[in-house]
């Protein structure tokens, strides 16, 4: 009984080994000015643990798989470093509504943001558009939806 089990188990580690995308092939997916940069250089250590949006500094940097943040500190820097994939924003930091709404990315403002369950969510805000009104009218729903959504992009 526990060779099949061991063989079911070794055959989903590699099949996750086989959909783990490059940090190339990451970085295509996410939000990134043309320079690499995420969140438009927001610090997102800042956003969970002082709740604002806060720029990030140049010379308090770092990379994770592919994709450069900056940080307002070098204590967000080390905190970041500690567990990189906790800061990330969600949905490689496209707005949230616009993944649950119709599965797009759109771009957004680093100052428009939710932290929800621990996780970063980033919202488009311009023109009178506020899509985090909108988000928090049909949350469940629309974070649902964007879990499903965002799986098309990044597996």
């Amino acid at each position: 009984m526990k060779r099949p089990i061991t063989i079911l188990l070794l055959l989903l580690l590699m099949a996750g080994t086989a959909f783990a995308q490059t940090p190339e092939a990451r970085k295509k997916q996410y939000n990134l000015e043309s320079s690499g940069l995420a969140i438009q250089g927001f610090d997102p250590v800042a956003y969970f643990t002082m709740n604002k949006a806060i720029e990030g500094k140049k010379e308090f940097s770092a990379n994770y798989n592919g994709v450069d943040y900056r940080f307002a500190s070098k204590q967000n820097k080390d905190e970041f470093a500690r567990n990189p994939a906790r800061y990330e924003p969600q949905f490689g930091g496209w707005c949230a509504y616009a993944m649950g709404k119709k599965g797009e990315k759109v771009e957004i403002d680093p100052e428009t943001f939710k932290v929800l369950d621990g996780k970063l969510y980033l919202f488009y805000n311009k023109y009178f558009n506020n899509t985090l009104k909108s988000w928090n009218q049909d949350e469940a729903r629309l974070k649902t939806q964007a879990d499903r959504n965002w799986v098309k992009f990044v597996p």
